[in-house]
């Protein structure tokens, strides 16, 4: 998606906005309305990637994310395939509804390398890095896990082995 189209008409609007003021006004907006191209285009790619990320939140089977090709940005939908059959364990707390209500920011701490380690898995399978974090989290809260004495109805059992990702 070229952005230009959008910053030459808010450049346009200003200029019509000063034109009642005079040449020196007119020049001034001109200057002003390329000055702000690069803070206008940054605002616009944030409107598109949160705008991104509340349709992920909406969508099951695929994720949406905004991805950058020099000044250009493409919205890129990601099909997300089911991984197997999963059987629901019973919840002691029912998840909350993930989809629907408006979206919040959340600042979460992480050591380096695990975060490296997401991003390198996030662009394998072609999604964003909060893509991918909305999909972990959500199938967190959908199917926890834990140690097998904090699930209810499986006292006492313990898995053992080796995994590798």
């Amino acid at each position: 998606m070229d952005l230009t189209p959008y910053l030459e008409t808010l450049r346009a609007d200003l200029a019509a906005a000063a034109a009642p003021g005079g040449p020196e006004t007119t020049r001034a907006a001109e200057l002003l309305g390329y000055s702000l191209e690069s803070s206008a285009r940054l605002a616009l790619l944030e409107a598109l990637s949160d705008a991104a990320a509340e349709i992920t939140t909406r969508l099951s089977d695929a994720s949406v994310e905004v991805r950058l090709r020099g000044r250009e940005a493409d919205l890129v939908v990601t099909p997300v395939a089911p991984e197997g059959p999963v059987s629901p364990a019973p919840e002691a707390h029912p998840a909350p509804p993930i989809d629907g209500g408006d979206l919040a920011r959340l600042t979460l701490r992480m050591p380096e390398t695990l975060k490296t380690h997401i991003e390198q898995v996030a662009a394998a399978e072609g999604i964003s890095v909060n893509a991918w974090l909305v999909r972990a989290v959500t199938a967190a809260v959908r199917f926890p896990t834990g140690p097998p004495a904090a699930r209810p109805g499986k006292p006492g059992k313990s898995l053992k082995g080796y995994f590798q990702a």
